[in-house]
């Protein structure tokens, strides 16, 4: 058998196996609220269960703007607005889409009013699908890094 054929029927026999592998691969997300749970207060799941494919880490984003200037010192709504676009961005980067979102954690400064804290789930609901949204923490924290920054977001997505 020369060298050719040799390659050939090698690759032909592995083919099932590099099928299988890309099965192995494929993501599977589950996201739910077990029934011996206490009900979610919002739209969020308590548990984000996955299998296989590519987990994708998506670093504190706030309110900065592609040019790296903050959108509004002031203006909580403004700054929750950006980072949903940077997620996006993020997402779309690795490939994913923010429906590939399975937990977002919300860090918020503690000088922002509590009545503010509705509009980053107002914001969220146009990003993601709420019909399996992703697990969440929300916190409020005494500052973030900068002092101008109101809110950061951080994530993490599957993508199948």
């Amino acid at each position: 058998m020369n060298l050719s054929r040799l390659f050939l029927a090698l690759l032909v026999l592995s083919l099932p196996l590099l099928a299988a592998d890309k099965k192995q691969n494929k993501s599977s997300v589950r996201l739910y609220n077990p029934p011996t749970m206490a009900k979610p207060v919002s739209n969020y799941s308590q548990v984000a269960e996955v299998t296989g494919g590519k987990l994708v880490f998506i670093a504190g984003q706030v309110g900065l703007d592609p040019s790296g200037k903050l959108v509004s010192q002031d203006d909580f709504r403004a700054q929750t607005e950006q980072i949903f676009k940077n997620l996006k961005l993020a997402v779309e980067a690795a490939g994913g889409q923010m429906s590939d979102l399975v937990k977002v954690n919300y860090f918020v400064a503690e000088s922002v009013d509590p009545s503010q804290y509705a509009t980053v789930r107002e914001i969220r609901d146009r990003y993601i699908n709420t019909a399996a949204a992703p697990a969440s923490t929300f916190v409020v924290v005494k500052r973030l890094a900068r002092p101008e920054y109101l809110i950061e977001v951080e994530a993490v997505a599957a993508i199948k």
